[in-house]
């Protein structure tokens, strides 16, 4: 009777050992894994100061126009960094397949992309309210002859109905929402689309220009996008409609509720001004604007020029050893490369020399570009020399142009500071920059200590740091 019940007993618990694995093992499949591999939420953003975000490089989102970085996402952009008091650093994505992966990996801290808003998406992000909304459009080429042609013969050399799509080829990018719309619609008409995959790394501008070229015979696109493009190649018809209207947004991880409230929170506060479809009006609608820039030598997505001055530029700043891009951003903050500005102080030329300055420098006609950039350059060279114990050569940089700007006596006097108060005197970043800003109160600028008085310490501060910003845009879009 014992050995009965033991071994009962022992087949029970095998049993129940058995039901428990294999409970745990179901469990386990059942888990799903999360889609995101950092954890970085609002709070962590504005400890370390900086908003990171990924962009695509292409016409209407993110670019370079006469050496100043443009696009609707990069204003807006701008505008969502200062209104969370956050510094703005963009990563390029170099394949649109990528933007997923790179966002849940911690490139970057929200995709600034118009992202169509789908259920299979909603498992990787969450998206953030929609900038606008839109549908998707065929993109093809209409006859050579169009513009004799009346609209009913163009209608039958193109493709105006989704149902004549049967049988014929579409390019698009693999995980574009694009692709995704095409293989729903060939469960709707109960008929294959065959579908040629393009590479990631071609933006949406690029596969339109594919068609144009006769490269490929259509492609799907945001008809925002179609549209822009159309502007500039009236060969392109986009008229077919393939979707209904559907919402653009951009997207942050899925553990970033408090990020994901703040910019929804600024979203709205954003479509309550005017500004806002303005700068949607400026990329989207304005055909002028848009034929401008892509016809222009100073488009980056055309060449790597930045501007019309860039040999002079590239001869100069290798007398200085700095990067030519760099020089090109401090120019651009002095003139926009006006070689005719002069400011309310009497600068004049590119790189804005005062009179007394250009003389030292032996510039007699400031307007002259070749004559301003030489003379500034060297001056620049001066400047930096008054520096020597400023051993890290980044630092050093950032104590030429605030003496370039303000003069050197002033950098001086917030280095005399910054030492009696315990910060590094040769350390600019963190250190320096905020006496510089202090010498415009009078308890700093009457201290003992300072020799050349009041200064509108914003100026410098703000001019070093927007050269510095405005070169890291630079190196972005234009190769060395």
């Amino acid at each position: 009777m014992n050995i009965k019940i033991t071994v009962l007993l022992i087949a029970v618990f095998i049993l129940l050992s058995s039901c428990s694995d294999g409970n745990k093992n179901l469990n386990e499949g059942n888990e799903t894994a999360l889609p995101y591999k950092v954890t970085k939420d609002l709070k962590a953003i504005k400890e370390d100061g900086v908003l990171h975000a990924i962009a695509i490089y292409n016409s209407t989102s993110y670019f370079l126009y006469k050496g100043m970085p443009m696009g609707f996402e990069y204003e807006l952009l701008s505008r969502l960094a200062k209104d969370l008091d956050l510094e703005l650093k963009i990563t390029i994505a170099k394949d649109i397949d990528d933007l997923f992966d790179m966002l849940n990996n911690g490139d970057g801290d929200l995709i600034a992309y118009g992202l169509t808003i789908t259920e299979p998406r909603k498992k990787l992000v969450s998206f953030t309210e929609n900038h606008y909304v839109t549908h998707q459009a065929l993109v093809q080429r209409m006859p050579k002859n169009w513009r004799s042609l009346p609209g009913y013969k163009i209608d039958k050399h193109v493709i105006s109905n989704t149902l004549e799509l049967i049988g014929d080829t579409v390019w698009v990018r693999e995980n574009s929402s694009y692709a995704e719309r095409l293989k729903n619609l060939q469960g709707e008409i109960g008929s294959e689309i065959p579908i040629k995959y393009i590479k990631g790394d071609k933006t949406t501008d690029e596969i339109i220009k594919m068609v144009v070229n006769g490269e490929i015979e259509r492609t799907v696109a945001d008809y925002n996008i179609a549209a822009v493009n159309k502007t500039y190649y009236p060969i392109l018809h986009i008229d077919t409609r393939i979707s209904f209207s559907q919402r653009i947004a951009w997207a942050v991880r899925q553990n970033s509720p408090e990020l994901l409230k703040a910019i929804n929170n600024w979203i709205i506060k954003e479509k309550e001004s005017n500004d806002y479809y303005a700068i949607y009006n400026k990329y989207f609608k304005s055909r002028k604007s848009y034929r401008g820039r892509i016809k222009s030598d100073f488009y980056s997505k055309n060449s790597n020029k930045i501007s019309k001055y860039d040999a002079i530029i590239k001869e100069n700043a290798a007398i200085i050893g700095w990067d030519w891009r760099f020089l090109c951003s401090q120019i651009y903050q002095e003139s926009r490369f006006n070689p005719k500005a002069k400011s309310w102080a009497g600068a004049s030329g590119l790189i804005q020399l005062m009179p007394a300055t250009a003389k030292e420098v032996g510039v007699s006609n400031s307007l002259n570009p070749i004559e301003n950039i030489r003379g500034g350059v060297k001056y620049l060279d001066s400047m930096r020399e008054k520096f020597e114990t400023v051993e890290d050569s980044i630092q050093k940089i950032k104590f030429t142009l605030a003496a370039f700007n303000c003069g050197a006596g002033h950098v001086f006097d917030a280095m005399r500071l910054a030492e009696k108060n315990g910060d590094d005197p040769n350390r600019w970043d963190e250190n320096v920059e905020k006496y510089i800003l202090k010498l415009s109160e009078k308890k700093y600028y009457s201290d003992e200590v300072v020799k050349h008085g009041f200064v509108r310490g914003t100026e410098p501060y703000k001019y070093v740091k927007n050269i510095f910003l405005r070169y890291e845009h630079y190196k972005q879009f234009i190769p060395q």
